[in-house]
């Protein structure tokens, strides 16, 4: 299986925020922004896999700035890390304010795709090539990330095996 470069599956979307996306207190629900920001990593996913990928897990969702109504989103996503089946995909958030031009960064997180044969079960996928040293670094801490989450997983299981190891 070939392998496909970051920039051949990287996406830019962008969407208005308008008044039935904010909460009580006037700015944008977090939750709108989640599912837009999860919409764009999965074009991210589906385009490496060329397949159907599913949201395994968001790693880390972090809100920077307030968003407000009227702010036009852009969320920039684009391949950390691919593994066999997985991979995880970073998503950056920034807000443009239409009348000022301000552009501010707004939120930022860490997603894990799983992609999907025709009968549902996880498949295997190209590698990632990574050309450019920004590439690099992104693997390097998204492949931190990922030890992290194993060692966690494995961590989980010891507990569930024996709860008394865990206290």
């Amino acid at each position: 299986m070939d392998g496909k470069r970051v920039k051949d599956s990287s996406v830019i979307t962008a969407q208005m925020m308008i008044p039935q996306d904010a909460n009580p207190a006037g700015n944008v629900h977090g939750g709108v922004v989640i599912k837009a920001l999860d919409e764009a990593a999965g074009v991210v996913a589906a385009r490496h896999a060329r397949s159907n990928v599913v949201t395994a897990s968001i790693d880390r969702m972090d809100f920077l700035h307030p968003i407000f109504v009227g702010d036009l989103l852009f969320f920039k996503a684009s391949l950390n890390l691919v593994g066999r089946t997985s991979m995880e995909i970073g998503v950056r958030v920034e807000a443009e304010d239409l009348m000022s031009g301000v552009v501010r960064h707004v939120a930022s997180a860490y997603l894990t795709y799983v992609a999907l044969d025709k009968q549902g079960q996880p498949s295997e996928i190209a590698p990632l090539i990574l050309e450019t040293a920004e590439d690099r670094r992104r693997n390097n801490e998204a492949t931190a990330r990922r030890q992290m989450r194993l060692a966690e997983k494995k961590s989980e299981a010891r507990c569930q095996k024996d709860p008394g190891a865990c206290r």
